[in-house]
């Protein structure tokens, strides 16, 4: 699969001449719009734990000494490593404290870069030169956008607008930063056709990366309510795989894939129940891909190619 797509394995080990992996950190962030900042309750197919490892009551050292051991045993010892501060909103939290685990995860023994995690209101042009200014190879920001129409961020009570995630893109990658964009295909309401119109916003912005992610069911969400209530139904897993090759397609080839499917943890999933086989699914994209022969920017439409991004 990986000559017909540009991954983020591939990218990586192209720009440094061996595997790079990401480490996830907690920094115990908290999301503004759950904390009242923007809005209260989160975004609606958010789960409670929002992507935390569990580790979060120790330092950052601790908690990058924990899996770099175990990713050397299993990858060998040149293997490099990137620090994903992923928990929540990252740049939500307060500047001071923003820019000392900043710093200390940019010295982090083996740290090639660094991923931010990060929402378009919480990216002010402070944070945006803080990040921009570390001394690393690799700079990312993991910017939630999900979709690209308003009545579906409206919906899912984002609390931003997609010409938000605009202005917020724009702005980091002025200043040299690479944003991966993250896209969740089967939101309520939405067809695969608005899928595709998502990635056609995306090409025309100066993005970097991206992940896409199957909708999923989290325990704990609101959306878990309205599926309980028969109000709405995650897409099947041919669907899914079916709008995932034509969003590859129409994928700006120079945009770094990072995640092509979600991975519920442990717990987590409460419908629909193809989400939990990983291999299964991963095994169905790749047959797909295969068979159409779909190749990333096959069908994408002639858009600027923006300047490589660090």
């Amino acid at each position: 699969m990986n000559d017909r797509l540009l991954s983020l394995a591939a990218h990586l080990r192209a720009r440094h001449g061996r595997r790079v992996q990401k480490i996830p950190l907690d920094t115990n962030a908290q999301c503004p719009n759950r904390d009242g900042s923007v809005g209260r309750g989160g975004c609606a197919f958010c789960s409670p734990r929002a992507a935390a490892t569990g580790l979060g009551r120790l330092p950052l050292a601790a908690q990058w000494d924990h899996w770099r051991q175990r990713l050397i045993a299993k990858y060998g010892p040149r293997t490099g490593f990137l620090a994903y501060l992923q928990d929540h909103t990252a740049t939500h939290l307060p500047l001071s404290r923003l820019t000392v685990l900043l710093h200390e995860a940019a010295l982090l023994p083996g740290c090639m870069g660094l991923c931010v995690s990060t929402r378009p209101d919480t990216l002010d042009a402070e944070r945006i030169r803080l990040v921009s200014s570390l001394p690393l190879a690799e700079l990312w920001l993991d910017m939630g956008l999900q979709s690209a129409h308003d009545a579906t961020l409206a919906d899912i009570n984002r609390g931003h607008d997609a010409s938000c995630f605009a202005r917020a893109c724009a702005a980091a990658s002025d200043a040299g930063l690479a944003v991966c964009a993250h896209v969740i295909l089967g939101l309520p309401g939405e067809t695969a056709d608005h899928w595709l119109a998502t990635v056609d916003f995306l090409n025309a912005l100066p993005v970097a990366g991206i992940k896409f992610h199957n909708l999923f069911v989290s325990r704990g969400s609101s959306l878990e309510a309205r599926w309980r209530a028969d109000a709405f139904a995650p897409p099947g897993r041919e669907a899914y795989v079916d709008g995932l090759a034509r969003c590859l397609a129409r994928l700006r080839p120079d945009i770094v894939i990072h995640r092509l499917h979600a991975d519920p943890a442990p717990g987590e999933l409460a419908a629909p129940a193809w989400a939990a086989d990983r291999a299964g699914l991963r095994h169905l994209i790749e047959l797909t891909l295969e068979t159409r022969n779909v190749r990333q920017g096959a069908d994408a439409p002639a858009f600027p190619r923006h300047p490589e991004q660090p």
